[in-house]
């Protein structure tokens, strides 16, 4: 088993188990319903996030990235084409639920991701590009 999986795999039950508790607390604040899977994708990368963390505290920022991308990518860009390959088999249309500018941001993220570990080293303005879209991400998410 991979280090981190194990957590991961907590994280994950432990997001299915708080799941009513948050809805109930977007909702009671009035928030859009998207913040709900915005939450629940923080707690699920939680491990590889303090990681992460340490290991840019540590000046250690390509290192920091690819936990962060590496646990990103593993925990929820494969969940996609998973779900699209599902699709075969169920009725009904694959819905994202993205509104346009949430696309863009996808494809910008996509896009810096690959300009930043293509090269092998990252800098600590990339870490900061990848940090300003994120924070434009929860921005958008929480006042569409």
């Amino acid at each position: 088993m991979r280090p981190g999986a194990a957590a991961r795999t907590a994280s994950t039950s432990d997001a299915k188990a708080v799941s009513p508790t948050i809805e109930s607390g977007v909702a009671s604040a009035g928030l859009p319903q998207a913040v709900v899977g915005v939450v629940i994708a923080l707690l699920v990368l939680l491990p590889e996030t303090l990681a992460a963390v340490r290991a840019a505290r540590r000046d250690r920022v390509q290192t920091s990235l690819n936990l962060a991308l590496g646990s990103a990518v593993a925990s929820i860009g494969l969940t996609i084409p998973a779900i699209a390959l599902a699709t075969v088999w169920l009725e009904g249309p694959l819905l994202l639920g993205l509104s346009a500018t949430h696309m863009v941001l996808l494809a910008l993220t996509v896009v810096v991701g690959a300009l930043t570990v293509v090269p092998g080293r990252a800098t600590l303005l990339q870490g900061e590009v990848h940090l300003a879209i994120l924070a434009a991400y929860v921005f958008l998410a929480v006042s569409p």
